[in-house]
């Protein structure tokens, strides 16, 4: 039930989604800079701050907040065991049929048409850089959405100069 006086809430979204990235020491440059490595063959006069913008940007934009938002606190409970089973052992063990992770991303990396998808299934196999680190890492925390979400989000900046630079 929605009340009369909700206003989505814009700050409080973004400061708990940069919050939660940032304990994973995940920055807007960290996200730029894999989108900057991913396209800078193909645009030689852009330069990362344009690609910091093009985050800024990204990372504004509710729909992304709201499939960021979902991702990362699936990952949170994920590593505190409070999902339900079956739930639980799916996420945890990052299964590769499960499919949720990289729905969630794509919807992201959607938001920038067909060039964003494309960018983001390329990261998803080749999962360089911070996007591997998340992928393998072994500290008792669940990544398993974090891994897909970092790379839709260098996808989407990634596309969203693509279109610039058009």
């Amino acid at each position: 039930m929605r009340t009369a006086d909700f206003r989505y809430p814009d700050k409080a979204a973004f400061d708990m989604v940069m919050g939660e990235l940032k304990k994973r020491n995940i920055t807007m440059e960290t996200i730029a800079d894999i989108a900057f490595d991913l396209q800078k063959n193909f645009y030689p006069d852009a330069n990362k701050a344009e690609f910091l913008e093009a985050a800024n940007d990204v990372l504004h934009k509710r729909e992304v907040l709201n499939n960021a938002m979902v991702a990362l606190e699936l990952d949170r409970l994920a590593t505190k065991g409070q999902l339900k089973q079956p739930l639980q052992n799916i996420v945890a063990n990052d299964s590769g049929v499960f499919g949720v992770d990289e729905s969630l991303a794509v919807s992201i990396a959607n938001i920038y048409g067909t060039i964003g998808v494309t960018n983001f299934g390329y990261l998803d196999r080749v999962k360089n850089g911070a996007i591997k680190e998340l992928d393998t890492q072994k500290d008792g925390r669940v990544n398993t959405f974090i891994d897909d979400l970092v790379g839709a989000l260098a996808a989407a900046v990634a596309a969203k100069m693509a279109h610039q630079y058009a």
